[in-house]
């Protein structure tokens, strides 16, 4: 589960620290699902956890769902964060070394490549993806 918050057309990032999955790259807010848990709820805990910012479930809006391979297989839901009351800010500094809001056409270079699809995913309003599946597989 990803969160996209977005401000005008900034994006919230955050650079991969100690994590063991591509460390040094930016992503999202994002995280795992707990198991007995539904994406909306773990949206709401990754906020809080990740970015100090407590959120209502109201507040949280599909944006798409991306079927992707790397070294295993995953399906990844993304959700665009209509409201938050507070600013976020990095509550995880031994995950993440750096948070920052970057313009939607100036991503950097080191962004996690499917994370970049699915924010192009977002601009182009692109509901499913499929992310590192060989042509014709």
């Amino acid at each position: 589960m990803h969160l996209f918050f977005l401000r005008g057309d900034q994006i919230l990032l955050s650079r991969r620290l100690n994590t063991g999955y591509r460390d040094g790259e930016y992503s999202v807010p994002a995280g795992h699902l707990d198991g007995g848990e539904t994406v909306i709820d773990a949206a709401l805990r990754e906020a809080r956890e990740e970015v100090g910012v407590n959120l209502a479930s109201e507040d949280i809006l599909f944006c798409s769902v991306m079927h992707r391979i790397e070294d295993d297989e995953r399906v990844d839901f993304f959700v665009r964060v209509r409201a938050w009351s507070s600013e976020p800010f990095n509550n995880e500094p031994y995950k993440c070394d750096d948070l920052r809001w970057v313009y939607l056409d100036e991503l950097p270079q080191n962004t996690v490549p499917y994370v970049r699809q699915a924010i192009q995913n977002y601009r182009l309003g692109r509901v499913f993806d499929e992310f590192g599946w060989a042509a014709g597989a």
